[in-house]
């Protein structure tokens, strides 16, 4: 049976080629122009031919003749015939062959007893204690270790295995291989997953990947903030004036987005928050892409078309589409030529793949943020009251498992029906106390519910710390009704209390823009962030602790094309939510508003056309 031409990860991991220059004994001019011949096929990816001219090589050259039988059956190796390539290595003697020659051999007979089902054997190959393996081999030593193991079952140490692999890859081979890593999890039970986990450091490098394996499944994680340790966009030493580290524009870009009455408010919010950041980074002078808007419909099989008439029209990256539904329908397609950051997450728990970027506002992030921020605090027990509705839900969740993971404890938990008004009952039932050192509440609901609620906990005597998700926050202040939330803490978008320098203002945009006030300004700084994101994509995923400032948070990426964020802090003072000092930089940007283009009600970008 043939196998794939160069099987494996790619043809990095697949074969490391190294030149077949025997040094033991002078070669005559025939033999060097006959190996540079054969060499040349092989490079050419002529592997049969390149074979055949080993072997002649072999038998014209008796002391050079074993180093020449490996070269041929790497050779037919890589034509995918291991059949051949066996044949081949009774005719080989290990103690006549030199320099990374033997490992070579090593690793060839391994995967052809992977090949012939012999797992024991390709493993006892690959765990020499004494195997020198040259740096250039190690990561195909690795793979064939890690196929081992599979087959005879330790998918742990498969995965393990894998994930040693990580650093050393990019692009399409690392990503296939953190889909092999998530694989192996895979087969092993929850319950497994989560003692394995609850035994292991925060700095254990297989934490994330046990963490992203469970919530694949729908298991609620804790999810420590990204490190942030050098903002993309650096100036290039003696580089042009315009070349920042890491800026990667793609010259056409469609904006993919539903165009149905059902989502055309928030689609509009995204859009001109889109086009108003293009229309800002005209002061950079740095390039930028010719920019489409494509329709979906408001559908996931809607979504697929406009995708399929983007990349027919020329467009490099694709940006969109916005709901869980279509998200998934793009992202599975069969085949993907074109990348894609996708404005939400899939909705089936699938990792994204190589070519696609997942961003999006998750309840979740606010969730598991607001309980780093009470253990920051030195509160270690929270009473959780949230909305009955699915966001609140998710938040809590989230908050949960964070509190948890770092040493905290939900005491009780309580879900408030949509429309109740009398909540007495529900905190008599949780038995809050008055007041305690080390606790807090954790609430994540609307306002109008919020308002409702915090007079009953003060009528409650209760004075318990309040913290909150953003949906407590409307967005616009409104000082009379918002007195009932006085001293509740919550997280939240930066751009809607102007707390990242280097945006335009909130204020100035939404003066021009209804479609940046109220509630919506958080889908608007949304659109701007994804513009701002597309020439970092790429360093943001290959470049962990680098981080873009955003309108949305600071925005890194992790190693399972996710982009997370890391909100501001804000607290409702004589009711009027005001950002707390040190949870960003919050000297008040300079930057004038964006040119409107005349009765578009839209900042003008360079480049722009309206659905095909």
């Amino acid at each position: 049976m043939r196998l794939t031409r160069a099987a494996g990860l790619g043809l990095l991991i697949s074969l490391a080629l190294t030149a077949c220059v025997p040094t033991a004994t002078q070669r005559s001019p025939a033999e060097i122009a006959a190996l540079h011949q054969a060499d040349t096929l092989r490079q050419q990816g002529n592997f049969d031919q390149a074979a055949q001219a080993y072997l002649a090589l072999a038998g014209n050259s008796p002391a050079h003749a074993d180093t020449y039988r490996l070269s041929a059956a790497e050779a037919y190796r890589q034509e995918g015939d291991l059949d051949k390539a066996a044949a081949l290595l009774a005719n080989i003697r290990r103690d006549r062959l030199s320099g990374d020659e033997p490992v070579r051999l090593d690793l060839l007979r391994a995967e052809i007893a992977l090949h012939h089902n012999d797992p024991r054997s390709a493993l006892n190959l690959t765990t020499q204690p004494t195997l020198r393996v040259p740096q250039d081999l190690q990561l195909r030593l690795l793979e064939m270790r890690a196929r081992a193991l599979d087959a005879i079952g330790d998918h742990w140490t498969a995965a393990r295995t894998r994930a040693q692999m990580d650093d050393s890859l990019s692009g399409l081979d690392r990503a296939q291989n953190q889909r092999e890593v998530l694989a192996q999890l895979g087969k092993l039970s929850v319950a497994e997953l989560q003692q394995r986990a609850s035994a292991m450091t925060p700095s254990d490098r297989m934490l994330p990947w046990i963490n992203e394996s469970l919530s694949q499944r729908g298991i609620t994680v804790a999810t420590p903030q990204p490190s942030l340790d050098q903002p993309v966009g650096t100036m290039m030493p003696g580089a042009d004036a315009n070349v920042r580290e890491g800026y990667h524009m793609p010259a056409r870009i469609a904006l993919l987005l539903p165009d149905s009455p059902e989502f055309a408010s928030a689609s509009t919010s995204v859009r001109e928050g889109f086009f108003a950041a293009y229309a800002d980074a005209s002061r950079s002078h740095a390039p930028r892409a010719e920019v489409r808007v494509y329709g979906s419909d408001g559908t996931a099989v809607g979504a697929v078309k406009a995708y399929q008439q983007a990349v027919s029209d020329g467009a490099e990256l694709v940006v969109g589409p916005l709901t869980r539904a279509a998200v998934t329908a793009v992202a599975t397609q069969a085949i993907l030529p074109v990348p894609v950051l996708a404005l939400n997450h899939a909705d089936d728990n699938t990792p994204p793949s190589a070519n696609v970027t997942e961003f999006g506002l998750l309840p979740e992030t606010e969730g598991a943020q607001a309980a780093d921020h009470l253990i920051e605090r030195g509160l270690h027990s929270a009473y959780v009251i949230v909305s009955s509705q699915d966001f609140a839900q998710r938040a809590a969740a989230a908050f949960k498992a964070e509190l948890v993971a770092r040493g905290g404890q939900v005491v009780t938990q309580a879900s408030l029906a949509v429309g109740a008004i009398n909540f007495t009952q529900t905190i008599a039932s949780m038995n809050i106390p008055a007041a305690q050192p080390d606790a807090a509440i954790f609430i994540s609901m609307r306002p109008e519910q919020a308002r409702l609620l915090l007079p009953q906990l003060r009528v409650a005597h209760i004075t318990l710390p309040v913290f909150g998700t953003s949906h407590i926050y409307g967005g616009t202040d409104d000082a009379g009704d918002d007195r009932d939330l006085e001293g509740v803490e919550f997280c939240d978008a930066p751009w809607l209390f102007d707390a990242q320098p280097g945006l335009p203002p909130h204020a100035g945009i939404a003066a021009l823009l209804p479609a940046a006030s109220g509630s919506a300004a958080r889908l608007f700084a949304f659109g701007m962030d994804a513009w701002n994101l597309v020439p970092y994509l790429g360093w943001l995923r290959d470049h962990p602790g680098s981080y873009l400032p955003g309108a949305t948070g600071q925005l890194a990426a992790d190693p399972f094309g996710h982009v997370r964020r890391v909100l501001v802090w804000a607290k409702f003072t004589d009711g009027v939510a005001r950002p707390l000092t040190g949870s960003l930089q919050l000297d008040a940007p300079s930057v004038a508003p964006p040119e409107q283009a005349p009765g578009s009600g839209l900042p003008a970008p360079a480049n722009s056309a309206g659905q095909p």
